[in-house]
């Protein structure tokens, strides 16, 4: 539940977006800030919350967390204005990144190998609810209550999980194995894992990847209900459709990983990921209308059931001591890059959805090439995969 933060603070509220940009007497790039906020707060807080749980133990930042973010999400019921709602979301998403950060390091600290690959598969399974019913959950109380009546779902939201949090989760960081030395050892971590070829190519390709979704969640609510006419619960259903699909193809990585390495399951997902924005980026530039629209999002967005457990794998693979600073450092570079593609999304107005298509397919491509250009040829030098492992297992004779 814990590593379900990202997807329900940015999902629930998503159909009643239009309707905030209306109450709020803001522009729809304006609205769309409030995506932003979240998402930079949820790269920044992993920052900050990863190290520390690597100090401190797991249950401590994350407590702190949980209590901040149920109070924030109350507190962006009442926003007055459009810049207060930002800057709470900011702080929300500070909040929320604990559980995101803490969720991984705690897999890591209980799992290794290709067992870790199907864990985070697994959670996949797990997160992929969330985005499939909030958007429909969202949807549903739009109909009898506001967004602000949603953001104090979120607050009710946040009270289960710090009641989860405080009876549900072990402490898996026993004080033997926790970092001394503070700020210092902090930047030692940082810098020693931004040293790493490999981690840094894996950690962008997955950010690049990742931010393809992100301009679909930042776009699709007035794409889908503006311009191509669905209602608030027609366009949850299809959000929900596509999470589906992340759900599916997450376990579908998970049967993969006894098969093949974790890194050409990724490759895998990444060619997908390429091949639905391509398909997206035609789609709204040649105006081939819904469906196809429709077709090109779900193998886009479903793509990344086998890009993000194997991308987390790869890049925590080789620090088990530095679980929490290489799982911050994996979220600051996915939702970082989402921060950034967000609003440019919704720059040219809301009557076009061809910077959905431009935007995603320039996403999709730079995390191929990062992943194919520079962690393959590190792959291969490593102690990870022998060179010709990227090769099709050979059949049985």
């Amino acid at each position: 539940m814990l590593s379900m933060f990202g997807p329900i603070s940015l999902d629930l509220y998503l159909p009643a977006l239009p309707a905030l940009a209306t109450d709020l007497r803001s522009s729809t790039s304006a609205a769309q800030l409030s995506i932003t906020a979240c998402l930079l707060g949820l790269a920044l807080g992993q920052l900050v919350a990863g190290p520390l749980s690597d100090q401190f133990g797991r249950r401590r930042p994350l407590v702190v967390g949980l209590v901040v973010y149920l109070l924030t999400s109350a507190a962006c019921a009442f926003a007055p204005t459009i810049e207060v709602l930002v800057v709470l979301r900011l702080v929300q998403g500070l909040a929320g990144a604990a559980g995101i950060v803490i969720a991984r390091a705690v897999a890591r600290d209980l799992y290794s190998g290709r067992r870790l690959v199907i864990i985070f598969s697994r959670l996949i399974l797990v997160n992929g609810l969330a985005p499939i019913l909030a958007p429909v959950i969202g949807g549903q109380l739009a109909l009898v209550t506001s967004w602000r009546g949603i953001f104090l779902v979120l607050a009710g939201f946040g009270v289960v999980l710090l009641a989860a949090g405080v009876f549900g989760v072990p402490e898996s960081l026993p004080p033997e194995r926790r970092r001394a030395g503070g700020v210092r050892d902090t930047l030692r971590s940082f810098r020693t894992l931004l040293g790493d070829r490999l981690f840094v190519a894996v950690v962008l390709a997955a950010g690049f990847a990742g931010a393809s979704m992100f301009a679909y969640i930042a776009g699709a609510t007035f794409v889908l209900q503006r311009l191509y006419g669905l209602s608030a619960q027609q366009f949850s259903f299809a959000f929900g459709a596509n999470a589906l699909g992340i759900m599916v193809f997450g376990q579908l990585g998970a049967r993969l990983a006894h098969r093949w390495s974790p890194h050409r399951v990724m490759a895998t997902g990444l060619l997908m990921n390429l091949l639905g924005s391509a398909g997206l980026a035609v789609a709204v530039l040649v105006g081939l209308g819904l469906w196809p629209l429709l077709a090109s999002l779900f193998v886009m967005v479903s793509a990344l059931g086998l890009v993000f457990p194997t991308s987390t794998a790869l890049a925590l693979a080789d620090y088990p001591d530095r679980a929490g600073a290489a799982s911050s450092l994996l979220g600051l570079g996915q939702y970082v890059m989402g921060a950034v593609v967000a609003p440019l999304v919704g720059l040219a107005g809301e009557d076009t959805a061809v910077p959905l298509g431009i935007v995603a397919l320039s996403c999709s491509v730079v995390a191929a090439a990062m992943f194919f250009g520079v962690a393959v040829p590190a792959l291969h030098r490593s102690r990870l995969v022998e060179p010709d492992s990227l090769e099709p297992p050979q059949a049985p004779a």
